[in-house]
């Protein structure tokens, strides 16, 4: 098996170390190996865990919650059907957190344009 150093992972991802250690304290990546100088490896199946991490994180569910979905994970598959639902209520909220900064968009470009129509006007 392959395995990447904490600097790869950081590097692949583009997230500090310092945040990948605070994920593995707060539980969401169980299971990280170390090697023999104490230096953490990410697995293949880590990198693929921490790859839904960050997703999960850049849609802005709580770290709480993804702790919970990384419980799951390491329960097995008796939890597939709270994952199941818990994504499908995840995107949900995405969802809507899309269309309410969609919404939010259209009013600053309202903003722009008022102020790109001023600006010209007064060059003139």
């Amino acid at each position: 098996m392959k395995y990447c150093l904490i600097s790869e992972a950081s590097d692949k991802f583009n997230i500090p170390e310092s945040t990948l250690r605070y994920y593995e304290k707060k539980g969401l990546l169980p299971l990280i190996e170390r090697d023999k100088a104490g230096r953490r490896l990410f697995s293949e199946n880590q990198m693929a865990l921490l790859e839904t991490v960050t997703c999960l994180k850049n849609t802005h569910m709580a770290i709480s919650d993804i702790k919970q979905y990384i419980d799951w994970i390491v329960e097995g598959d008796n939890t597939i059907e709270l994952r199941l639902e818990m994504m499908k209520n995840h995107k949900q909220a995405v969802q809507a957190e899309i269309s309410l900064m969609t919404e939010s968009l259209k009013g600053i470009d309202v903003k722009i344009t008022r102020y790109t129509k001023r600006t010209q006007e007064r060059k003139e």
